[in-house]
């Protein structure tokens, strides 16, 4: 018998002892395979659920109602009326139409301390008229400030909604309060705060006497120094 020939026969015979002893390890390894397949399929399965929930959860996200605060301290109630109109109209939404009323809820706290420019407290006139005949009134803004703290702000939103049949329904979802004090029911909803246009500045008799002593002085005179 040739040298080939040899070879061949020995590659036939360590084929067929591959075989049969893969058929003895056949059904172990058609059991392994079904389990990865249902593995695969279950995972798959998990992976579609949760991307369908991610989806719904985004949609509700975008549906939902989402309650604003704004600390309205030392802020200007007409210019804070043009962003928080933004909010009570929902057009910081991608779904957002004229016709649809997708608003969003406004709290506003510290409607007391607002700040006007110049001399607006004094010069600042609301008209109203009781629709009886001489029933017209101005007030300034200072005096109407003093019988309601939040009137001020209120008309400064009213006056910046669009003028149409959605501006009481949206004036309804805007909360004015004059000082911090928030009712539970409605502080358990609140999830955003919304940046204010200015800083409020701090007094110098606000700031802690620690923090003045160890900031850094150009010049310290000396305890028996006499100012002339």
């Amino acid at each position: 018998m040739s040298l080939a020939r040899r070879g061949q026969v020995c590659v036939s015979l360590i084929l067929r002892i591959i075989i049969l002893q893969s058929l003895h390890l056949l059904p172990i390894i058609c059991r392994y395979l079904s389990q990865t397949w249902l593995i695969i399929f279950a995972v798959s399965k998990l992976l579609i659920n949760l991307q369908l929930f991610l989806t719904y959860f985004q949609h509700w996200g975008t549906f939902a109602r989402i309650w604003h605060v704004y600390d309205a301290k030392w802020q200007d109630p007409y210019k804070s009326a043009e962003m928080l109109k933004h909010y009570l109209l929902g057009t910081n939404k991608p779904i957002y139409h004229p016709l649809n009323n997708c608003g969003d809820h406004v709290v506003v706290i510290n409607s007391k301390e607002i700040a006007l420019r110049g001399d607006e407290w004094q010069k600042r006139v609301y008209f109203h008229h009781t629709t009886y005949h001489g029933g017209a009134t101005w007030t300034l803004a200072w005096e109407l400030h003093s019988k309601d703290p939040t009137l001020i702000v209120e008309k400064a939103v009213y006056r910046a909604l669009p003028k149409n049949l959605q501006r009481r329904h949206n004036m309804q979802r805007l909360h004015i309060f004059p000082d911090e004090k928030i009712p539970e029911d409605m502080l358990k909803n609140i999830s955003n705060q919304i940046k204010q246009l200015r800083d409020v500045p701090v007094r110098l008799n606000h700031i802690p006497k620690t923090e003045i002593d160890s900031f850094p002085q150009l010049l310290r005179y000396p305890k028996n120094h006499i100012l002339k």
